[in-house]
């Protein structure tokens, strides 16, 4: 980039003053503004034990999701742990959670929980501890709990190859970062005009659009938009995930953040996309109730009848969707039991009308739940 370019949206004259026509929202408001009456009259009709566990699912996906979306990938029964403990949910046994993973955790949960708390640079600067306690990103050793100073050069948003890299994106100068910041707090806790969830959506790409730390850009915007649509719910459970959204639609998502940051001041069209996805993870949300509802609905069918720890470890796999077919193989390795054992396993809960055999005989013969 060279000096008196005018490539990105932070180096125009009117900047930050982000507009939009509200004629051409109104529609995709409207509807997801529906969408989100929609989950919550139906949660409503539901008690907190199976709120409690919808809750856990949709904030278990954000969690990984918003880490996946930047190429990482975290272990989901220590994600699902770490939460529970948090939230007070019991699960049964938990999983060891590591230090990484119980920092997004706490940035998440700060987000959504205490959402009503004003934004304010310490607290941006304790979830970017959380996410790096180690102080590394990667191999490299990064800036923690610290805005960044451009020591190694302009904070850019580049991919491919270290000898043909493109540039998608370059971040306005750490010495701007002060003024930036605080122009962005003060509309972030102030009063303002614009409606609830177009203000969300703005938060998400403005925060984004700074780039204020060396690593963690992304999960720190989205944990942002996840702040203000907590404030939107009116609650501080969460039943949906953004982020997972995003993540389904990746490539799109950073196609419209590259197109945006290098248009105009007019963000009609990022809020379009950031309202349709939003709508979308509305939608898979519905899908995760579904499937709540139908495990709440499996136990009480069954709550009577006596079953063995290993049959209720796998059959809770199954209910939560088992990738890949289960064999009595899969069964002995994921119980810890042998080959016999996993074998009678399976046969009490076919007898009992709880597993079926699956088309296919003999050593690759695969169960699967009957109802």
């Amino acid at each position: 980039m060279n000096s008196g370019d005018k490539l990105y949206i932070w180096q125009l004259a009117d900047w930050p003053a982000m507009r939009y026509d509200l004629a051409a929202l109104a529609a995709p408001l409207s509807e997801v503004s529906r969408a989100q009456g929609r989950l919550l009259g139906r949660l409503a009709d539901v008690g907190m034990p199976l709120r409690d566990q919808a809750s856990l699912d949709a904030l278990t996906e954000d969690v990984i999701k918003t880490s996946e979306i930047e190429g990482e990938r975290l272990d989901a029964d220590s994600v699902r742990s770490s939460i529970a403990r948090h939230l007070g949910v019991d699960i049964g046994a938990l999983a060891p959670v590591d230090r990484h993973v119980e920092g997004v955790v706490e940035m998440v949960l700060d987000a959504t929980a205490r959402c009503a708390a004003p934004l304010t640079p310490e607290r941006l600067l304790g979830w970017h501890a959380a996410l790096f306690p180690a102080g590394y990103s990667g191999l490299t050793q990064i800036r923690v709990g610290a805005w960044r100073d451009d020591a190694g050069g302009p904070m850019q948003v580049v991919s491919g190859p270290v000898f043909r890299r493109r540039a998608h994106y370059e971040a306005p100068p750490a010495a701007r970062l002060a003024a930036e910041l605080a122009n962005f707090l003060a509309w972030a806790n102030a009063g303002t005009p614009e409606p609830a969830l177009i203000k969300a959506g703005l938060a998400h790409l403005w925060l984004v659009t700074l780039h204020p730390f060396d690593d963690g850009n992304g999960r720190i915007a989205r944990a942002v938009g996840d702040l203000f649509l907590a404030r939107v719910d009116g609650s501080p459970q969460r039943f949906y995930s953004l982020s997972a959204q995003i993540q389904r639609e990746r490539k799109g998502y950073y196609d419209m953040l590259e197109r945006t940051q290098k248009g105009t001041l007019d963000v009609t069209e990022w809020l379009v996309w950031f309202l349709g996805a939003l709508q979308r993870a509305l939608d898979s949300a519905q899908l995760s109730l579904d499937a709540v509802l139908a495990k709440a609905r499996f136990w009480q069918r069954w709550a009577g009848t006596p079953l063995n720890g290993r049959q209720v470890k796998l059959l809770k796999r199954l209910l939560d969707g088992f990738e890949g077919k289960l064999t009595s193989s899969k069964w002995a390795a994921i119980a810890q039991c042998s080959p016999d054992t996993a074998l009678r396993d399976i046969g009490e809960l076919i007898a009992l009308g709880m597993l079926r055999r699956m088309a296919g005989g003999g050593r690759s013969t695969a169960y699967e739940l009957a109802d």
